[in-house]
């Protein structure tokens, strides 16, 4: 039996490879599961996306995010006074979480977002693509914004009641970059990205 068939996810059923183009879709002529779907100008969009998730990144970090004043003191709080504070009170493991997941892997995953898009998008063939784009499919699992913006919330709900809180510009940078990452999960086609390595692959190697 050919290796070349793939197996639909919904039926098991073995298919020729689908090779739509950007607008166009892939279903299985057995139970109708959606294949493929490329979509149009992911290249463009992702690289665009990566740029300015880039952007944000630094004043999603750096800037405070909520002011918390209670009995005439007043504090600013920014992602790393929280790994700061986890790392006082020796929560190494949380601290280390929260860092890898809430700072370094979304850097890590925008850049090489940025850097296989700008390759794609002008064209340039690279012996590094294939690894960067494993890399950056393994650790969109881990780069989890999402999470650190649900533990904002719940801190705001439960200390809005016993102090006076006024939100920073690190805080909307925060959701823009939120937003920004989202669509970049949406826009990023995996499928095409693939395939436009592959093409570049063999424009290298012949």
């Amino acid at each position: 039996m050919s290796s070349n068939f793939e197996a639909c996810p919904e039926c098991d059923a073995l298919l020729n490879p689908a090779l739509p183009i950007p607008g166009e879709k892939a279903h299985c002529p057995r139970c109708g599961y959606l294949l493929q779907r490329p979509r149009q100008q992911s290249i463009e969009r992702t690289l665009a996306l990566s740029i300015t998730g880039l952007i944000l990144i630094i004043p999603a970090n750096l800037l405070p995010m909520i002011s918390i004043k209670i009995f005439g003191s007043s504090l600013d709080g920014n992602l790393w006074s929280g790994v700061s504070a986890l790392l006082k009170e020796d929560m190494w493991a949380i601290a280390m979480l929260v860092l890898l997941s809430s700072v370094l892997l979304p850097i890590v995953n925008l850049g090489l977002a940025f850097l296989i898009s700008l390759h794609l998008f002008i064209k340039k063939p690279s012996s590094h693509l294939t690894h960067w784009m494993r890399w950056l499919q393994h650790l969109n699992e881990w780069a989890m914004l999402e999470v650190y913006g649900l533990g904002i919330i719940v801190a705001w709900v439960k200390l809005s009641s016993l102090a006076d809180l006024r939100f920073g510009l690190g805080l909307y940078a925060f959701i823009a970059l939120l937003i920004v990452n989202a669509m970049l999960t949406i826009e990023l086609d995996g499928y095409l990205f693939w395939q436009r390595i592959r093409q570049l692959s063999k424009k290298q190697n012949g």
